[in-house]
């Protein structure tokens, strides 16, 4: 959880989308409503992205950040493709993306599957534990604020 992005802001929105298996809702309306308090707008797509679905928004959007998230467990294995297809698009070589939750059915990651997940292009991973959480609110901060009216 170290290395966390600083991405450049301005008017440009966060990128919030489930794993392309995962059907929760909960923890993507935690997310929005996290994000805007920390003064961003929020872009969430729901549940179940498919990644040419995610690519087409984020090409769309030039968000600040992506934001993947996974409940059920699949996170690392949905993560893993999703982001070598967004990491495909020149567009999106720039953009940070990062994921987080319950990445594994088995537990947390280990420090392989995160080394592993941060060479396939993630510029951060975050468990669901009260750290990993208070981790990336520190990347939210540090992203450049927009007024919200």
């Amino acid at each position: 959880m170290s290395d966390v992005p600083t991405p450049a802001s301005g008017d440009r929105p966060v990128l919030v989308a489930g794993g392309i298996s995962d059907s929760h809702t909960w923890n993507l309306v935690y997310l929005q409503l996290l994000i805007e308090e920390h003064g961003h707008r929020v872009v969430n797509l729901g549940p179940c992205v498919p990644e040419d679905l995610l690519i087409r928004e984020a090409v769309s959007h030039d968000p600040a950040l992506v934001v993947i998230s996974s409940v059920n467990g699949h996170g690392y294995h949905d993560g893993m493709r999703t982001v070598t297809r967004l990491r495909e698009h020149a567009a999106l070589a720039a953009v940070p993306v990062v994921i987080g939750g319950k990445l594994g059915i088995a537990g947390p990651c280990d420090e392989a599957e995160t080394t592993a997940l941060r060479a396939a292009g993630y510029d951060a991973v975050f468990d669901d534990s009260a750290e990993g959480v208070t981790v990336f609110r520190g990347m939210l901060d540090a992203l450049p604020q927009r007024a919200l009216v």
